[in-house]
């Protein structure tokens, strides 16, 4: 089958290739045949190492397709059901389950040390135990949640991560309060899909923060009530909180010194959210006195900090509602073969998200 392969960390360029094998078939797991797959910059940031992943291995994480075989003891599928790929499926037996934060759930990360691919007789990792850039898989069947009818495969990749990823920021991990002040410091696909959660939360006034043009015009079609490069967020918060700070300020690009930007721009006892996905060299450090006296509270948020299926329910919910915009999110759409134009597209800040139809 066909597959993008990442052969080395550091690589720019994706090699497609059309004899990778998907492997790992048996009890408990399942093969899906991807229909779409989104591109998200997580995947940029497991090819740079910003992300730690093995290799080589298959890029992306956001998925959806088809099953087409069902392994031993697989009660929950059937061949032809329709799903979506959930990098990290909650367990229901680990302690953070059962405290209800299956997002936290660490029994999958087992599946990321597990090779899901061969080539030539090499093993080939999937990222994050997936690897949405090829044509079949063969995952755990928690990993494969079954979607409705009327959920269109590309619409279904995005919620498998961004969507929720954004979403649940705003609606699980701060809980943005109606009529509140949000600024969201990076519009790509989920920093607009913070700005959505922000929106359908009630927000008055939501800052869409971002050095290219285009993800903040982008943004304000989102529901972001105005849109600001980086040089002028400062003159922003004067002017609409009074040099107070704003309620809730997101950091959705995964460097510590757009944390350090978000904390000087929350009031005090505001909420510094921190979506974005950084580096593990890249450390944060905050002033011990204006932790105390400034009371900001100071927020990750891991997978959208809810239960991810829970989730999912939620945002098609909210999508059949026409509450918020998944298909504009998608504002290019390749074939495989197309991916290094989509990868260049993505690092220039040109795409929000693209589809991949495989």
């Amino acid at each position: 089958m066909r597959a993008a392969l990442q052969s080395e960390i550091g690589q720019d360029k994706l090699e497609v290739v059309d004899d990778m094998e998907a492997v790992g078939f048996g009890p408990g797991k399942v093969k899906v045949r991807i229909k779409a797959t989104g591109l998200c910059h997580s995947d940029l940031s497991a090819m740079s190492g910003v992300l730690p992943q093995p290799a080589p291995f298959i890029p992306g994480h956001e998925g959806s397709g088809e099953i087409v075989d069902v392994g031993d003891g697989v009660t929950s599928h059937k061949i032809g059901d329709r799903v979506l790929v959930c990098w990290l499926p909650p367990c229901g037996h680990c302690p953070s389950c059962k405290r209800g934060q299956g997002h936290l759930c660490l029994e999958a990360f087992g599946n990321v040390a597990t090779p899901n691919f061969r080539r030539a007789g090499s093993d080939i990792f999937g990222f994050a135990g997936t690897g949405t850039f090829s044509e079949e898989m063969v995952v755990p069947a928690a990993c494969a949640v079954p979607i409705p009818d009327d959920l269109p495969y590309d619409i279904a990749a995005l919620i498998g991560c961004g969507v929720t990823t954004g979403l649940g920021a705003a609606i699980n991990t701060a809980k943005v309060e109606a009529g509140s002040s949000v600024a969201v410091i990076g519009c790509g696909g989920v920093g607009i899909s913070v700005i959505q959660g922000a929106k359908v939360q009630g927000a008055a006034q939501i800052i869409a923060v971002d050095p290219v043009a285009s993800r903040r015009e982008a943004a304000l079609r989102f529901g972001a009530t105005e849109a600001v490069a980086p040089e002028a967020f400062g003159d922003a918060k004067n002017r609409i909180t009074a040099g107070e700070g704003f309620d809730y300020v997101f950091e959705v690009v995964g460097k510590s010194a757009t944390a350090h930007t978000a904390y000087e721009m929350t009031r005090r006892g505001g909420s510094v959210v921190v979506v974005g996905a950084g580096a593990l060299d890249d450390n944060y450090s905050i002033n011990m006195f204006s932790l105390f006296f400034d009371e900001k509270k100071i927020l990750p948020s891991m997978y959208g900090g809810g239960d991810v299926l829970r989730s999912y329910d939620r945002t098609i919910a909210l999508w059949r509602s026409g509450r918020v915009d998944l298909a504009g999110l998608i504002t290019h759409r390749v074939h495989l073969a197309e991916i290094n134009d989509a990868l260049d597209q993505m690092r220039t800040g040109v795409a929000l998200r693209t589809c991949i139809e495989l």
